[in-house]
């Protein structure tokens, strides 16, 4: 008989990998030129360092929910075991698998995308062509994690493996250039600490941050960590540590080379960096790894993601179907077609510049912002003890994360922050309309409302 739950098969070093892979993707590669001429100064590296702490402090927040509600499903699990598990609770869990069935399918294809963009280093593509591509990259994404999971934790190490050398070579060629510690030196010419200052790091922050998501991915896998209460909360603050020192790393390297004010308007920079530097052959082989790294992050995106529809299923909350496992691979592999499905038609439809701050503008309030909020009100109702993981100074760094997740939402710009709010109220419509035809009440009282501890 196949096993009707998800076992812990996953170790430290599996779950680092899995995060790394998924924050690094094409990211850091496609944005940093676009950080760059956002603060058109030797400063944008605040804008990295800044995307580095939000990611930190947030961090907290996940690794207390993390380690005390280690599940399949991640947000989906905190959301509801933060809010109550009827009522309010039942409305934003419900809410944040209505979102991630969308926004899920946009960060996989945005990767998808990027693939595409800088495969055209290699073989200039049609629009047609590059699309085509992103479509292949999702449907290969799928078919290799159609699989057990203790195979897929031994593919992550081989690819986290391949991003580390990646990286460990764009900076070894910064600092053989001979010119590494130029950009650190002139890291303040021309800066001036004045508004213009502070709306430049929020704008180039939105691109920054994107390029550290992932951090979290563990979180999604929860019933499948060994030790999840010591490895959930470690694997997150040792990716997120190791990610800023190689991102910092990898931009005083590029900019050694190539001055900022040429990096900002260039299309490949990481391909003509290291053409600069080794020759045509060598860029050719960068370009090679770069696509192998975005390969990699939409990999580990989606082998999180699929976890979600899965748990929000098993909970009885979201439709059945999600809820089947693969009767030999014990994974769940209806979650995962359907997300890749979607995944393959955005790969199809959208242009990167228009995914990137669509995803932060739909997951910041359901997700981030709503979550750390549940954390104050759950600290609250429950005792010390529930929590395996405690983070230092509570509750200044819940409430530095909510600020600093507003800044963000609103550097995404007004458009996006009308399409994320259209997406909520849209999901609660729908809750509401289901709850009636399932004869639900859907906000009877809960442990919180009630003042009861949970």
């Amino acid at each position: 008989m196949a096993e009707t739950s998800l076992v812990r098969r996953l170790g430290l070093a599996h779950a680092t990998a899995i995060n790394m892979t998924d924050m690094v993707g094409i990211g850091p590669f496609i944005t940093l030129p676009m950080v760059i001429g956002m603060m058109n100064g030797p400063y944008f590296l605040y804008a990295w360092l800044a995307g580095a702490l939000l990611s930190f402090i947030d961090a907290m927040v996940w690794s207390e929910l993390g380690a005390a509600f280690p599940m399949a499903g991640g947000s989906y699990n905190f959301l509801k075991e933060t809010y109550g598990k009827t009522g309010l609770g039942r409305l934003m869990s419900f809410l944040f698998v209505w979102q991630t069935m969308i926004q899920a399918p946009l960060v996989i294809a945005s990767a998808a995308i990027g693939f595409a963009y800088y495969f055209s280093y290699l073989l200039p593509l049609s629009p047609m062509e590059s699309r085509i591509m992103s479509g292949g990259v999702v449907v290969c994404i799928v078919l290799l994690l159609y699989r057990k999971i203790e195979s897929i934790g031994k593919i992550s190490i081989v690819m986290w493996v391949g991003v580390l050398f990646t990286m460990l070579w764009i900076i070894a060629g910064g600092i053989a250039h001979g010119n590494f510690l130029s950009p650190i030196k002139h890291i303040n010419d021309g800066l001036t600490v004045n508004y213009a200052f502070i709306a430049a790091i929020g704008f180039a922050s939105v691109k920054s941050v994107y390029s550290y998501l992932g951090y979290y991915n563990v979180c999604h896998l929860g019933g499948e960590i060994i030790n999840p209460s010591r490895n959930i909360p470690r694997s997150m603050f040792l990716s997120i540590a190791g990610i800023a020192i190689l991102y910092m790393l990898m931009n005083v390297s590029v900019v050694s080379v190539i001055p900022w004010h040429v990096a900002k308007d260039s299309k490949f920079v990481i391909s003509e960096f290291m053409q600069q530097l080794a020759g045509d052959t060598a860029a050719k082989v960068i370009t090679c790894l770069v696509l192998l790294v975005a390969f990699s992050s939409v990999f580990s995106a989606t082998l999180g993601y699929s976890r979600i529809p899965y748990a929000a299923a098993v909970d009885g909350a979201f439709f059945k179907i999600f809820a089947r496992l693969h009767p030999t691979g014990n994974f769940p592999h209806i979650s995962l077609l359907f997300l890749g499905a979607v995944a393959f038609v955005f790969s199809l439809l959208f242009k990167l510049s228009d995914v990137i701050s669509a995803i932060l503008a739909m997951r910041i309030l359901i997700q981030f912002i709503s979550q750390a909020v549940g954390l104050l009100l759950l600290r609250k109702a429950r005792t010390e003890t529930v929590f395996p993981y405690k983070m230092p100074l509570f509750p200044l760094p819940v409430y530095l994360a909510i600020i600093m997740w507003f800044g963000i939402l609103i550097s995404t710009g007004f458009h996006m922050v009308i399409g994320g709010l259209s997406a909520i109220v849209l999901g609660t419509i729908v809750y509401f309309i289901k709850a009636k035809v399932n004869k639900e009440w859907p906000f009877a009282p809960t442990a919180l409302t009630a003042g009861k501890k949970l």
